[in-house]
């Protein structure tokens, strides 16, 4: 009796202990999870493809893996290093001469107390907005250098990843504490998760971001692709998103006089800017994978509080991963109801 007890005494301290410096080492390395996780979305993603080429085809491991690397720095990195470059050169160039952001909200707060007999912009609500968005833009210049170790990780861990990906995926099987079919439940839902916010959420974004572009520069908006990419990040967020940049400029517009433009852009953002997520979403971004509306903004909530930039895809994955690992544990430990 006493030899059971102090072996499950020793249990208890040894697992107290793991778990202890588990925490700890967590704590240190957290500001490189995010890479983690990207690094798991991009094995999830290419493994099909990989294992194909080094095992069917019999292409070298390592030589492969970095083939996939290459290739997602050309398809990721290259593009948004691009799109920061750009914001950068006009963030700098507004530091420089904030007079005309500055016009610009005095004439969209101009134009809203000419119509609604109210002054909803006040001087001090512009003057805390500006503030707000001076204290901003440094945040985010200088989270650059998290981005880039965040980079340097996904690209070291996922090189691994590839390489030991067959032996990785079977102690792990082993190690999860679950039926053979929830196993396989868990992986297939997780695959169909990465393959729906990883790829289809963006891919919304990047519609409606295109369009967007093409929008602002048929009614002459200048600055209309710095705008529209803006407009494509905001779109991650359904419904609304979009419509907290195109309004101010339709307002913008008609504070300016140029009430033709302003009605055409308003028409051209009400049906196809914000249409188009839907009919993204009933056509072929079922064949990758949808994401509910409710999931991505619950997800965007949490993620941008966890994991800052990369939020935008693992906090709707997140969500999404609560509720499968809810429907294996109902699948698990359920008990079957009694037949009448």
């Amino acid at each position: 009796m006493n030899s059971d007890f102090n072996n499950r005494l020793r249990q208890v301290f040894y697992l107290v202990v793991v778990i202890s410096l588990a925490i700890l080492v967590f704590r240190q390395l957290y500001t490189f999870f995010p890479g983690f996780l990207g690094a798991l979305t991009l094995y999830i993603l290419c493994r099909r493809y990989y294992f194909y080429l080094t095992l069917k085809r019999h292409w070298n491991k390592s030589l492969t893996a970095l083939l996939f690397m290459a290739l997602f720095m050309a398809c990721i990195v290259a593009p948004v290093y691009f799109s920061l470059q750009m914001a950068y050169t006009k963030v700098a160039a507004v530091a420089k001469e904030p007079e005309q952001v500055n016009q610009a909200l005095d004439a969209i707060s101009a134009q809203i107390k000419d119509w609604t007999g109210q002054d909803l912009i006040t001087n001090e609500a512009t003057a805390n907005i500006r503030k707000k968005a001076a204290s901003f833009i440094p945040r985010i210049l200088n989270s650059s250098a998290t981005m880039l170790g965040n980079l340097l990780m996904i690209l070291f861990l996922a090189y691994f990843m590839f390489k030991n990906g067959q032996s990785l995926e079977k102690n792990l099987q082993k190690a999860i504490p679950l039926k053979t079919r929830n196993i396989n439940l868990l992986s297939d839902e997780i695959i169909s998760m990465v393959r729906a916010n990883a790829l289809g959420v963006p891919l919304i974004s990047v519609i409606q971001g295109i369009v967007a572009v093409l929008g602002y520069w048929a009614f002459g908006i200048k600055d209309f692709l710095l705008l529209g990419m803006v407009t494509g990040i905001f779109a991650f967020f359904p419904v609304i998103g979009t419509a907290l940049i195109w309004i101010p400029l339709v307002i913008f517009l008609f504070s300016t006089g140029e009430s033709g433009k302003a009605i055409g852009l308003l028409i051209y953002s009400v049906v196809v800017i914000g249409n188009i997520d839907y009919v993204a979403r009933i056509t072929f971004l079922k064949k990758v994978g949808d994401v509910h509306p409710v999931t991505t903004i619950l997800g965007l909530i949490a993620g941008l509080k966890l994991f800052g930039f990369w939020g935008f895809i693992f906090g709707p994955l997140l969500i999404s991963l609560i509720l499968v690992l809810f429907k294996i544990y109902k699948s698990e430990f359920a008990t079957e109801p009694k037949e009448a």
